[in-house]
């Protein structure tokens, strides 16, 4: 847009990101393929307006990521609302990689008792790297504003991440560059359903 002289402030893009963000979301979700049956799930505390929250984070087994949930517990019934949460979008996985909170271990045992639970910190590595990207946006926001708007702004950001961001380091060049204009593509594609 700074290309073609069109000045565009950053109220007007937060604007849009909270309208068109969502939708566009859910059509990278719609076109994804079905994920691998192996999930790693994991939960990471956010500081909001000085109260402590839980981000629920499922990860794939390539990293990217299937679902977020914010809650303001780290307890049994927030495990089972976050699994309900993900076995409602994704269906049931074989395999669910977790750390040591003994909260899973109800939920799984409740909702999916024939998954293959493997509760193991070094095994959970997927997942708590995930964060990072988290703890980057926070730390560029300085911090999120408030509960909604922190799920509300990582359910997209993840899903665009999960488009954008191609596993650079498993790539050579031409692979690469191939991936991001099929990123772009789509990209454009999702607008233009938007705009019809």
């Amino acid at each position: 847009m700074a290309e073609r002289g069109v000045i565009v402030s950053y109220e007007s893009i937060r604007v849009w990101c909270r309208r068109f963000g969502t939708q566009i979301a859910a059509k990278i979700r719609r076109d994804r393929p079905v994920p691998p049956d192996k999930w790693h799930l994991d939960e990471v505390v956010i500081s909001i307006q000085g109260r402590k929250y839980w981000l629920w984070r499922a990860v794939d087994a390539n990293g990217d990521v299937l679902e977020i949930l914010l809650q303001g517990r780290r307890n049994a019934y927030a495990a089972k609302r976050f699994l309900m949460k993900l076995m409602k979008r994704w269906g049931v996985p074989r395999v669910l990689v977790t750390d040591k909170l003994r909260s899973y271990a109800v939920a799984i045992r409740d909702l999916c008792p024939s998954v293959d639970h493997r509760s193991h910190k070094g095994l959970n590595n997927r997942s708590e790297a995930s964060h990072r990207h988290t703890r980057r946006r926070e730390k560029i926001m300085g911090r999120f504003k408030s509960p909604r708007q922190a799920q509300s702004f990582l359910s997209v950001h993840d899903q665009a991440a999960t488009l954008f961001r191609p596993k650079r380091h498993r790539l050579s060049a031409a692979p690469y560059r191939q991936s991001r204009a099929e990123a772009f593509s789509l990209w454009n594609n999702y607008a233009a359903e938007l705009a019809a």
